[in-house]
């Protein structure tokens, strides 16, 4: 599936619009965890390992310029943040001086970042209003810059994780369907938006992909935070059980049949609902890495689904395009709470062949199903 994005130059950007940092970094992350894995396992020939090598460096350099300014970077969504695990990965290969100050002004530019009055990140320049898309981007950056480059600020970088983590899980707790114990896609900390829970500030619906992106940052940052003790033991622990928490609220909410996710997660089988690719795969990786890194009891419950869901995406979805390329589908659109955030909204953002959103979600939960069967798909 790599393979064809890179054959297709679908992951190259020359002029990058706000959302195609998200697009690219999160393909590039996938392409990083396809590396690490075959290198370990051998089991990827000499020439693929070197065309994912040379993709990288193709994609995180033409980001590069766009990226060397903290202030302007600050004028970008959250999403700015997916670029860091390219940029760092090609940081180790050249210890290049223009690539880390990249990597610097990345991370000033967190600092910079406007936050509302609880000190919770705004996602992008609407005030105020905070997503569960941008912790994937942002706080798996955060302690990993933190453990490489800033670890005398380990205490104060945690406590900022916590916090932003905490913030959302208590905003944007599900309202709509009681006892669900899910997240809706984002916040408004001054509920005046037109969709706002008048208590909690809360949008009104659960999206599936904006769900896989908060359960993905628990479980990525959960990942790098056991690996190296500079942080304190009270950021591992708040993650396990928050994660544990939502896992098994997420196991709830997959659909009987298939072991999938809907795109408007509560409301499964209404008019113009659907099973949602990209969420679904981010799901499907955040049980299965969770299940890998012993965070889920009894395993077989949580992993049983996941991998359901996994044998149905890649028997519905999956697509056979000829001459050694495969496409998938499925996968919805940008949906921003810049709109009106209805439940018609929700079902009427077009469907996209080839997403990077979606192609990287399933590339990062066949991997952590190839680990689990120990065959290369």
């Amino acid at each position: 599936m790599a393979d064809s994005v890179i054959a297709r130059k679908d992951a190259i950007i020359t002029t990058p619009g706000s959302s195609d940092y998200l697009k690219v970094g999160f393909f590039q992350t996938a392409v990083l965890r396809a590396l690490d894995y075959h290198e370990t396992t051998e089991s990827a020939c000499a020439d693929t390992q070197t065309d994912w090598e040379e993709y990288l460096v193709f994609s995180s350099e033409g980001l590069l310029p766009y990226l060397t300014n903290a202030t302007r970077d600050t004028g970008y969504p959250l999403d700015r943040f997916a670029t860091g695990d390219g940029l760092t990965h090609l940081y180790d290969k050249s210890q290049n001086t223009t690539i880390k100050n990249a990597l610097r002004a990345l991370r000033e530019s967190a600092n910079l970042q406007p936050r509302n009055q609880y000190g919770g990140y705004w996602f992008y320049t609407y005030p105020n209003w905070s997503y569960l898309d941008g912790t994937y981007s942002l706080l798996p950056f955060l302690v990993d810059y933190t453990q490489r480059f800033d670890p005398g600020n380990a205490a104060a970088v945690s406590g900022d994780v916590m916090h932003q983590l905490e913030l959302l899980w208590a905003h944007c707790q599900d309202q709509g369907t009681t006892g669900s114990g899910l997240l809706v896609h984002g916040y408004d900390s001054t509920k005046k938006a037109s969709w706002a829970n008048p208590v909690t500030g809360g949008s009104p619906y659960v999206w599936s992909r904006a769900l896989g992106w908060y359960f993905m940052a628990l479980v990525d940052v959960f990942d790098i935070v056991r690996s190296h003790d500079i942080f304190p033991s009270e950021l591992e622990s708040y993650i396990r059980q928050r994660y544990t928490e939502l896992a098994k609220a997420v196991l709830s909410a997959a659909d009987k049949d298939n072991g999938c996710w809907w795109q408007v997660v509560t409301l499964p089988r209404a008019k113009g609902n659907y099973i949602e690719t990209s969420g679904s795969g981010m799901l499907v990786y955040g049980l299965l890495k969770g299940s890998r890194l012993g965070l889920l009891s009894p395993e077989e419950e949580y992993t049983g689904v996941a991998e359901k869901c996994y044998n149905h995406m890649l028997r519905e979805y999956v697509v056979d395009e000829g001459n050694g390329l495969l496409g998938f589908n499925g996968t919805v659109g940008v949906c921003s709470l810049n709109s009106s955030a209805t439940y018609e909204y929700y079902v009427s953002v077009p469907v996209t062949y080839n997403s990077l959103h979606g192609i990287a979600a399933f590339t990062l939960a066949s991997l952590e199903h190839e680990m689990r069967s120990n065959q290369v798909l």
